[in-house]
C-alpha cells in the first residue's frame, strides 16, 4: 500500500509590521491583573489617597468654611497647596506601599509565569524582538503606576486652578507640572525595573510575590536598625522608600528629610535599574524570527 508523503510547503506570505508590537502583551497583562483575587479592591484603595488630597485642595480654597481645620491656635495656616503638598502625596509612605502591593499582585507573574510555562519560545517564534517583549511587560506595570502617580498629580493642578478660579498657582510655581511628570516617570520606571527583576528570578509566582514585598520592606527595616544604632543619615540610602523620598524632595524643590545629597539616592536607584537590565538580558533568551 503506497504511503503518500507531503513535504514542507513554503509560505509565500509577508510579515505584517505592527506599529506597537508590544501592545498585545500589555493588554493581556492588564486583563489578567484585573482577574486576580483581591486586585480590584486593592486598586480602588490605591486611589483613596488621591481622593483625600483632592478634598484637601477643595477645602483649602474654601478656607472660610474650614478655618477650624486649616488654622492653628496662633492663626497660622496648617495646610497649603504648594510644592510640599505635591511632594507629600508622591512620597507618602502609604502611596509608595500601595504601589508595591499593586506590583505584588499585577507584576509578580509577568516573567516568572513565562519562565514556568516555557512561553518565551512562543513569544519569539513571532516577529517580536526582545525589546518589544520588555516594553510590553514594562507597560503593564507602568499602566497601574501612572494611574496612581501621574493622573492624580495632573488632576491636582487642574482642580487647583478650577477651585481657585485663576492661574496664580502656576505663575507662582511654574515648575510644578514638570515636577509631577518627571517624578511620576521616575518612580514608574524604577518600580517597573524592580518588578521585572524580581519576577525573573524564579518560576514560582508566590515566591516572587513574597520577595517583591520583603525586599522593599526589609530595605527600610535595615535602615531603621542602622540609623537607630549609629544615627548616621547616610544609611537612608539602604532604604528604597527613603531613596525615592530624597529624590522626590529635590524634584519638588522641598527640603529633604535627611541631610544626604539627593544624587546618591539617584545613583542607588540607577544601580538597581542597571542590575535589572543586566539580569533580564541574561534570563530572557529566545529565537527571534529572521525576516
Amino acid at each position: 500500500m503506497p504511503i503518500a508523503e507531503r513535504g514542507y510547503a513554503h509560505w509565500d506570505g509577508a510579515f505584517v509590521e505592527r506599529r506597537f508590537p508590544w501592545w498585545p502583551i500589555t493588554r493581556l497583562g492588564i486583563r489578567l491583573a484585573f482577574k486576580r483575587k483581591f486586585f480590584k479592591p486593592l486598586f480602588a484603595i490605591s486611589l483613596a489617597p488621591a481622593v483625600f488630597f483632592l478634598a484637601g485642595i477643595y477645602m483649602s480654597e474654601r478656607i472660610e468654611d474650614f478655618q477650624f481645620m486649616f488654622r492653628g491656635r496662633n492663626g497660622n495656616r496648617l495646610l497649603g497647596v504648594d510644592p510640599a503638598f505635591f511632594k507629600t502625596y508622591f512620597t507618602f509612605d502609604t502611596v509608595l506601599f500601595l504601589m508595591v502591593m499593586l506590583m505584588v499582585l499585577a507584576g509578580a507573574g509577568l516573567i516568572s509565569d513565562d519562565l514556568k510555562f516555557n512561553s518565551l519560545q512562543l513569544y519569539f517564534s513571532r516577529p517580536l524582538r526582545k525589546r518589544d517583549y520588555w516594553l510590553g511587560k514594562m507597560a503593564t506595570v507602568s499602566f497601574f503606576l501612572l494611574i496612581v502617580t501621574l493622573v492624580p498629580g495632573l488632576l491636582f493642578i487642574l482642580f487647583k486652578i478650577i477651585f481657585s478660579g485663576s492661574f496664580k498657582f502656576l505663575t507662582t510655581y511654574p515648575w510644578i507640572p514638570l515636577s509631577v511628570v518627571g517624578y511620576s516617570l521616575l518612580v514608574t520606571l524604577f518600580f517597573a525595573f524592580y518588578t521585572l527583576l524580581i519576577s525573573s528570578l524564579s518560576k514560582n509566582r508566590r515566591y516572587v510575590s513574597i520577595l517583591l514585598f520583603l525586599v522593599y520592606v526589609f530595605s527600610d527595616v535595615f535602615f531603621g536598625i542602622f540609623y537607630g544604632i549609629f544615627h548616621e543619615p547616610a544609611f537612608c540610602l539602604l532604604s528604597i522608600k527613603c531613596d525615592l523620598q530624597q529624590v522626590g524632595a529635590f524634584i519638588f524643590r522641598v527640603r529633604p528629610q535627611y541631610d544626604v545629597p539627593w544624587i546618591y539616592s539617584v545613583l542607588v536607584l540607577t544601580a538597581i535599574c542597571s542590575v535589572s537590565g543586566f539580569v533580564l538580558k541574561r534570563k530572557i533568551r529566545g529565537v527571534e524570527v529572521i525576516q
